[in-house]
């Protein structure tokens, strides 16, 4: 049984399968995605809800540093692009990472990574329509005082059950959730709260994928474009009045002890913010489940993707200096819509600015919604053909040549749960599975064999990391160990290995820490080091690829930024997929049945 669920599928059958499924225009997806369609996709799915709604969590955690953890995540989701372009070069098929993975790691783990893809896309979707409505309603708002009409939703229309729930519980200053509460109809005692606009854009979004590629690709391309043209002025506007009115101090805010500096909150404060910072990179890696669909998918991917990622990370950048050049970061918290709430009347109060930026946010995250939900029916669709899932999940629709089933699924998968969770809630569980997929994708490169460089097709550059890597880790550790104390005195090391596993409460300490000083954290961090020492003792054996070796690394970093309560419901989730495996995938798999 061990060698059973680790057993690989070749690439060459991969790609036999996947010539296979294509015969036939009725059987097949339709390839008309070029380079500028795949790179705007990447672009719509990165640049949505990070930028317009999660941005302001981040920025109120870390301060104006938080850029330095925009270029940590930058960085990490630079070598995962190369890894994922390396298998979108050699295996051009939709499944993105599961399919990786099983042509490197086995089924057992390949079940596991389709798994987490479909949580990832899944629930991203889900905080992406909660972000959409927010911001909908926002507008409508606006829109009505402009022509004097009354517009507005009421709020029991407008939010989710528990949001209202908690804001209630917790004594909550959110006036809207508590209208929303104390108004709702009720049903035999139950409180009828739901959010509308999130079902009502999930159902439209799942229709568009539905009936076709080509209407999709159009559809993300005008709203890339428009979004693109809204953030860029937010820059050029917000810039310019930060400078014109003096606001530069806004860079260098007063710490608790009164000195001014660029990480106000410590680094911890920085690395708070990963849920949310790492949240907004999510995307980029959705293009890799459109290669069946692409013109030249072994080109053109791999140049989408890390165009994509590097055109968004300059964008991230620059707009995390205009929030907080414009608006002291701390009155961030619990700042929803960051970009419309620097040109509020307190801020840089300028009206226009305000209606422009919610019909931007409203354009941006319906290209998020749609990029994420034609990933999900892919991966749904890559395991039915594996057999770990019933064949009706890989049914493509005869006239509009979709995966038909898989997309009513997934316009199920993410409108019951808007029914019953909340923002917060979805935001950290979408990116520790992201996270936790990337990492075995870099994985999955080391264990591939080099292969010859051919001509129109990607190869990830090879730097021996046989002595680099060690000596980066060794260095690191050598320089946290010896250099970095906190105020009471114990370096990195000392305080890692001391065996206190408390939690602490003075928050000047806690501040003041380079490193994690919470249970979880503390204990992920030795976790880290740990592999990342039997990591440097491979790389040196094994010659292994520097890239990869640093993919793998900077993602490994970012999850130990993720909270209990992260690591909890993901674990419940892969218990979840492991079940559903063993009950039906491991029997069922072509790979049982040769």
């Amino acid at each position: 049984m061990f060698n059973s669920i680790f057993r690989t599928k070749k690439i060459e059958k991969i790609l036999a399968d996947a010539a296979a499924h294509e015969e036939g225009h009725s059987t097949g997806l339709k390839r008309v995605l070029t380079l500028k369609d795949l790179t705007f996709f990447g672009i719509a799915a990165i640049l949505g809800a990070g930028s317009f709604s999660s941005l302001g969590g981040a920025v109120f955690s870390g301060g104006p540093g938080v850029v330095i953890l925009f270029i940590i995540t930058a960085i990490a989701c630079a070598f995962t692009a190369f890894c994922y372009s390396e298998f979108a070069s050699r295996i051009p098929v939709a499944g993105s990472a599961y399919t990786y993975a099983y042509a490197s790691f086995g089924e057992l783990f390949a079940w596991i990574i389709g798994w987490a893809l479909i949580m990832e896309y899944s629930i991203g979707n889900i905080y992406v329509s909660y972000s959409w409505s927010d911001y909908f309603t926002s507008f409508l708002d606006r829109f009505g005082q402009m022509i004097h009409i009354n517009l507005h939703l009421p709020e029991y229309l407008s939010t989710s059950y528990m949001e209202a729930k908690h804001a209630v519980a917790e004594g909550s200053l959110n006036k809207s959730l508590i209208i929303a509460w104390n108004n709702a109809p009720t049903i035999g005692g139950l409180k009828i709260i739901l959010d509308l606009p999130a079902l009502i854009i999930n159902f439209l979004i799942t229709y568009l994928v539905f009936r076709g590629i080509k209407e999709s690709r159009n559809f993300s391309n005008i709203m890339v474009i428009l979004k693109l043209a809204v953030v860029f002025l937010v820059i050029l506007v917000g810039g310019y009045l930060i400078f014109n009115n003096g606001l530069t101090a806004n860079w260098l805010p007063a710490n608790d002890a009164g000195l001014r500096t660029f990480l106000p909150n410590g680094f911890s404060g920085v690395m708070a913010a990963v849920s949310g910072v790492f949240f907004a990179y999510i995307g980029f890696d959705a293009v890799s489940v459109l290669a069946e669909e692409s013109k030249n998918p072994q080109k053109d991917l791999p140049k989408g993707m890390i165009l994509s990622l590097v055109i968004c990370t300059v964008i991230y950048i620059l707009l995390t200096l205009v929030l907080t050049g414009a608006v002291n970061y701390r009155h961030f918290d619990g700042v929803g819509d960051p970009l419309a709430f620097i040109f509020e009347p307190q801020n840089l109060n300028i009206g226009w600015m305000q209606f422009l930026v919610a019909i931007c946010a409203v354009v941006a995250m319906t290209s998020v919604l749609l990029v994420f939900q034609m990933g999900q029916p892919r991966i749904w669709m890559s395991m039915s053909r594996d057999g770990l899932l019933p064949s009706v999940f890989q049914k493509i629709h005869p006239k509009y040549n979709t995966p038909s089933f898989s997309t009513i699924v997934t316009g199920f998968v993410v409108g019951v749960p808007i029914l019953f969770t909340d923002k917060t809630f979805v935001l950290d569980f979408t990116s520790i599975a992201t996270l936790f997929a990337f990492v075995l994708v870099c994985g999955g490169v080391l264990l591939i064999p080099r292969r010859a460089k051919e001509a129109g097709k990607f190869h990830i550059p090879f730097i021996n990391g046989q002595f680099i890597f060690p000596v980066l880790i060794l260095g690191t550790l050598a320089l946290l160990t010896f250099t970095i104390k906190n105020k009471m005195g114990y370096s990195y090391v000392a305080e890692l290995l001391n065996g206190d596993f408390k939690n602490y409460t003075d928050d000047a300490i806690m501040k003041d820490k380079l490193f994690f000083t919470t249970d979880i954290a503390k204990l992920t961090t030795i976790i880290f080091w740990i592999s990342a020492l039997l990591l440097s003792v491979a790389a040196f054996v094994k010659k292994y690829s520097l890239i990869p070796l640093m993919g793998l690394i900077t993602c490994m970093y970012l999850l130990t930024g993720m909270t209990k309560a992260n690591w909890l419901w993901f674990l419940a989730w892969l218990a979840i997929g492991l079940l559903i495996y063993f009950a039906y995938g491991f029997k069922k798999s072509k790979l049982a049945n040769k």
